[in-house]
């Protein structure tokens, strides 16, 4: 199931062509200094410096001397991430060397953006060749293992959100988990079935019940040594919506209704590949949402891992009921920080749309640590509010909570204040992303996505204080 593409920078050498990067400015001076041979022929295609533009170099013998990308203006630079990602698929293969004059932070996004634009899901083509993509010398002055490390948690993710149900169900969810915890010498433990209700897991197994692919709750502990830092994503492999039926348009996503799952692993890998200083916990409670006999029911109520009892107004509700009992359970080893990841609400895309992590917390250290690591990792998020006066809508009178309230409203901010009642002890922050990008976009494919892994990454040293 990994990505065919190895992710990997070209090794220094002089033979490496050069790839010339101009901003919008600096264009004419291009051309009439450094660029000089070239200005008939770049001004004869119309080369304008445009973000992402590309325009190969002639040598004099008729092959390729180097080749120049546009680096637009600040405003295109502000509304499109990335951009420079562009130029790998109008190069031809070999070794290339960024020039210009780029700072640390747009080195990083160029070095990063290539490796990422080297994504390839082939799995359902095998006959498919292989395309041979140019390789970039790593920029000087940056960390190549640790860019390398984030396209790789990133592909991990984008393989698993890409596999559709069929096979990527509960087990072969399992499956994925034991081989990255196996790669890194990480210890799991795996509750399957039945036996999740002799272990206490009632709402895990209550939403996966119905599905002939059993339910699980999956557990990945690593590293000795310092804070205690908890992931916990939900691993709805697929979702129906029970007897809460979606309609066909609303099932046409629903393989990606384990991308918090997806993320937390792919995190993870980045964690674990770096060797960062934490104790790391992965809990994924991996189930399918389907419909049969034994279905979850309107109006039923559970009686969740941490006995809070929860009425059971939409079946299709069933990612908070799975991610509460997680919650719950990853509590109880009083982690010093718990981060929750899911696909959980269309109400987050509403309001935010696709292309932003939005994320909920009451402290305000880890909003801070994490809104300067999105930066650094060119990942963007967006702080939603844990708005304690919404707490009345999520409590039905009849049980202690209810999974969907009929409040019409905020119901990304219901949902996170849900998950928030089975939180004790720990800093808590929670993602509803949407782990999908519905066009191309540069270093960004259509089909699955990582969104808001890089940014933790880059916000641990502060948040975990390590």
């Amino acid at each position: 199931m990994a990505s065919t593409v190895t992710f990997a920078f070209a090794a220094a050498s002089a033979a490496a062509r050069p790839l010339h990067v101009l901003r919008s400015e600096e264009l004419a001076a291009f051309l009439a200094g450094p660029g000089a041979a070239w200005a008939g022929w770049l001004t004869a295609t119309e080369f304008e410096a445009g973000l992402g533009d590309v325009r190969l170099l002639p040598a004099a013998d008729g092959g390729v001397a180097g080749a120049v990308v546009g680096f637009g203006t600040a405003q295109a630079r502000r509304r499109m991430r990335f951009g420079l990602a562009k130029a790998p698929a109008a190069l031809p293969a070999g070794d290339w060397v960024l020039a210009g004059k780029l700072d640390r932070a747009e080195r990083t996004e160029a070095a990063l953006g290539w490796l990422l634009a080297g994504y390839r899901f082939d799995r359902y083509r095998p006959g498919r060749k292989p395309a041979s993509l140019p390789r970039l010398q790593c920029p000087e002055g940056l960390d190549a293992a640790r860019i390398i490390a984030m396209a790789e948690g990133e592909a991990l993710t984008r393989d698993l959100i890409n596999t559709p149900a069929e096979d990527m169900g509960p087990a072969e969810l399992e499956a994925a988990f034991l081989a990255l915890a196996e790669g890194f010498g990480a210890e799991t433990e795996v509750v399957r079935g039945d036996d999740l209700l002799t272990r206490n897991f009632p709402m895990v197994h209550a939403v996966g019940r119905a599905s002939t692919r059993a339910p699980r709750m999956m557990d990945m502990r690593w590293g000795a040594k310092g804070p205690k830092l908890t992931l916990v994503g939900k691993g709805v492999c697929f979702d129906t919506g029970g007897l809460n039926l979606k309609p066909s348009s609303g099932m046409n996503l629903m393989k990606k209704d384990m991308g918090g799952a997806a993320t937390v692993m792919g995190l993870a890998r980045m964690i674990m590949s770096l060797n960062i200083g934490v104790q790391l916990r992965v809990l994924v409670p991996a189930v399918e949402n389907a419909v049969s006999g034994n279905a979850l029911k309107p109006k039923d109520i559970l009686t969740s891992r941490k006995g809070l009892t929860v009425e059971v107004n939409d079946t299709d509700a069933e990612g908070r009921l799975v991610l509460a009992d997680a919650l719950a359970y990853a509590c109880e080893a009083k982690p010093d920080v718990l981060i929750s990841m899911a696909t959980l609400t269309g109400a987050a895309r509403v309001a935010v749309g696709p292309d932003l992590a939005p994320y909920y917390t009451d402290d305000a250290g880890m909003a801070a640590a994490l809104e300067v690591g999105a930066k650094e990792g060119f990942d963007p998020v967006w702080r939603m509010p844990f708005h304690d006066a919404y707490e009345s809508v999520i409590e039905p009178g009849i049980a202690d909570l209810d999974n969907a309230p009929g409040f019409g409203f905020a119901g990304s901010i219901t949902a996170a204040l849900f998950l928030r009642r089975f939180v004790e002890g720990p800093r808590y922050m929670h993602f509803d992303i949407y782990g999908h990008t519905p066009t191309d976009q540069p270093a960004r494919p259509k089909g699955a996505v990582g969104q808001g892994a890089r940014a933790l990454l880059a916000s641990l040293p502060e948040m975990m204080k390590i």
